[in-house]
């Protein structure tokens, strides 16, 4: 009996087998049924770069209108994987993804990230934040808009005139998208093209800037305190949105035509500039991201094109604020880094004049911006003496007479037109004006739009990034030793010293003598070194006129007229 039972068990185990798969079939996956895809980017986007590689893969939205049948065609959808292609350039190494066929980041590999106050340096600067696209689209047609961002292109690699060319395409229900990078190799900039069949004319691509970037920075609250979008309307001048000047959620919307859209942080800038020549994007708007405390890091802002017969191009720049760099983009490109805040329209011809001069500066003499600074330092007190020579005699010979003025007014204390009237007469027997007072002024107002362009040219301009000079790891920061900003206060109280010799001073300019360089040292306490060496060198510069116009002084007795 037990053979038997052992038998029969097997039959019908075997029967069960055979039976089930028509009893309960596998179901048929629906139509448009999308594959699941594994994404890439949960991993970290600033990987190491390996090798510039691209394997064309199948795409999903071509499988969702073909509707699988069996089950060959469900096991080759599950093996639909994110391809991550890697374009290494002389500049930078570029990474796109064939999932929204967006740009995923971009290593400067010219430049070092900072830290330890300069005097560290790693790997190259990466802008792309962790598991954040650089730029992604989304299609805009009337009643919808499609996030392609979530849509998984095919892609294919090529080369064309020397450029790298990246081209995703994707068919989705009733229309087709088409989006080509072309990398070129000695540069920045990226020529982007998209290109969609089936729609109709009113329709839009949505263009959306990086949320933030990776600080490099030695001073990574600094670094995030510029961090910024900027737009230039076409027919007016570069506008600026600071991420902190958006509440979380707050909108900004401007209206084109718009040349370029940038987002920007205090030494590199990603922008998207529409084609020279061609209408600008039809619309910005910016969105405040949210907070972390009190910083503000993260942001939103998109660029609205529109698609012209499904076709639209622009030029992205992903890079250094280089002033060169910039200008040579055109469109006004260089004034995406303005200078001066609030009072831009001022500073900002200075600043430019400023770092031209400096470049030409540099270009020219072949040395350290660090000797460019002592240089130009040197100059401006060089071309300024014989101003101040005049200004400074002029002061002095003020002083002679004050006590003969003070004579006048006690005489005439009751009578302001007899008073008036003897002082010009007095100022007509020593060949002097009543402006020659103001003329003493003239002298300290003359460098100070320099300096204030020096000032705000120091804040974000990269070509002192990491610069050192003497003790100096960085120029671009502050002084680690404060040894500068010391000597800065020190040669200010020796410039009051010198500058009262030979003259009675009385109790508030004694004062002034000693608040002014402490006030001096405050400020520069935690300014650039560079900015700091510059003011310190116009410092000891004076100091050989301010020496001869006190020996003058000391010479020259007090006139005092009866």
């Amino acid at each position: 009996m037990e053979p038997r039972r052992i038998v029969l068990a097997v039959v019908l185990m075997a029967a069960v087998l055979l039976v089930t798969p028509y009893i309960f079939p596998t179901p048929t996956p629906a139509p448009g049924s999308t594959p699941v895809a594994v994404d890439s980017l949960a991993a970290d986007s600033a990987a190491p770069v390996i090798g510039a590689t691209t394997a064309p893969v199948a795409t999903p939205a071509t499988m969702s209108a073909a509707q699988p049948t069996d089950s060959t065609a469900v096991a080759a959808a599950a093996a639909v994987i994110i391809d991550t292609a890697v374009v290494n350039t002389k500049q930078a190494d570029y990474r796109t993804t064939n999932k929204g066929a967006a740009l995923i980041g971009a290593s400067l590999t010219q430049y070092q990230t900072l830290s330890n106050g300069g005097r560290t340096r790693s790997g190259a600067v990466e802008l792309a934040l962790p598991g954040e696209r650089m730029m992604g689209f989304r299609l805009v047609v009337p009643g919808d808009t499609i996030d392609l961002t979530k849509q998984v292109f095919r892609s294919t690699r090529s080369e064309e005139n020397g450029a790298t060319v990246i081209a995703y395409d994707a068919t989705l229900p009733g229309k087709t998208v088409s989006i080509k990078y072309s990398f070129l190799p000695d540069s920045y900039r990226v020529n982007v093209s998209a290109a969609v069949a089936g729609i109709p004319e009113n329709s839009y691509l949505l263009v959306d800037l990086p949320p933030g970037f990776r600080s490099s920075e030695s001073d990574s609250a600094e670094d995030h305190s510029h961090l910024a979008y900027a737009y230039k309307p076409e027919l007016s001048g570069a506008e600026g949105i600071a991420f902190r000047s958006l509440d979380p959620g707050e909108r900004e919307i401007e209206a084109g035509p718009i040349s370029w859209g940038v987002a920007k942080n205090k030494y590199f800038i990603f922008g998207v500039l529409a084609p020279k020549g061609a209408p600008g994007f039809a619309e910005i708007n910016v969105t405040g991201g949210a907070r972390i405390g009190k910083e503000a890091t993260r942001g939103m802002a998109t660029l609205v094109t529109p698609l012209k017969a499904g076709n639209a191009s622009f030029e992205v720049y992903a890079g250094p604020q280089e002033f060169k760099r910039l200008l040579a983009m055109g469109r006004a490109f260089e004034t995406s880094n303005p200078y001066g805040g609030w009072i831009q329209g001022i500073v900002q011809p200075f600043a430019t004049m400023v770092i031209r001069l400096l470049l030409w500066m540099k270009a020219t003499l072949g040395v350290s911006y660090g000797w460019i600074l002592v240089i130009f330092g040197v100059a401006i007190r060089i071309i300024l003496w014989p101003l101040n020579q005049k200004a400074m005699r002029s002061s002095m010979q003020m002083q002679r007479i004050q006590p003969e003025m003070q004579a006048l007014q006690t005489r005439y204390k009751g009578d302001p037109q007899k008073l008036q009237q003897a002082m010009m007469q007095l100022y007509k027997d020593h060949g002097m004006s009543p402006f020659s007072s103001l003329s003493g002024c003239l002298p300290m107002l003359i460098p100070l739009p320099v300096f204030f362009a020096l000032f705000f040219v120091f804040q974000n301009t990269i070509e002192f990034r990491g610069v050192p000079f003497l003790w100096f790891p960085d120029i671009s920061v502050k002084d680690p030793y404060y040894v500068i900003p010391i000597l800065v206060a020190v040669t200010t109280l020796l410039m009051s010293w010198i500058g009262m010799r030979g003259m009675k001073a009385n109790e508030q300019q004694k004062m002034m003598m000693y608040l002014m360089p402490a006030m001096m040292l405050i400020f520069f306490f935690s300014m650039a070194s560079g900015l700091n060496l510059y003011y310190f060198i116009q410092n000891l510069a004076s100091l050989p006129q301010q020496w001869l116009i006190s020996q003058e002084r000391s010479k020259a007795a007090p006139l005092v007229r009866g």
